[in-house]
């Protein structure tokens, strides 16, 4: 069975609190409808990488520009709220992963559809 080492459940931690603070403290409108999929720490715990999504995924290059533009500040109220002796810096990148895996089930069905016209 995997145990979880200390950078997965620091990632865990910060991916909850930061969730909560998109939430409930978040003034800025380009920070609406921002879902936070996943946050990778290194192993030494002075970087973050956090993964997310938006509704319109053409907002997503905006929406990053926002959101590492308030890592910061960010980061500094994540550091009130968990007890690390160091808060990693925060970097977001825009998770791709959702807009790849409906091109791949949209070619899919293509195919599917394809293959069902011409016979097998």
């Amino acid at each position: 069975m995997h145990e979880f080492g200390r950078e997965e459940r620091v990632g865990a931690e910060i991916h909850r609190e930061l969730a909560l603070l998109l939430r409930d403290e978040a003034r800025d409108p380009r920070l609406a409808g921002v879902t936070i999929q996943e946050v990778r720490v290194v192993r030494d715990l002075s970087h973050a990488k956090v993964y997310f999504t938006v509704l319109d995924p053409e907002q997503a290059k905006v929406t990053e520009a926002a959101l590492n533009k308030a890592a910061a500040f960010l980061r500094r109220r994540l550091a009130e709220s968990m007890s690390l002796r160091v808060m990693p810096r925060l970097a977001f990148v825009y998770d791709k992963s959702i807009e790849t895996g409906n091109r791949l089930a949209s070619l899919i069905d293509q195919a599917v559809a394809n293959d069902a016209k011409h016979g097998d």
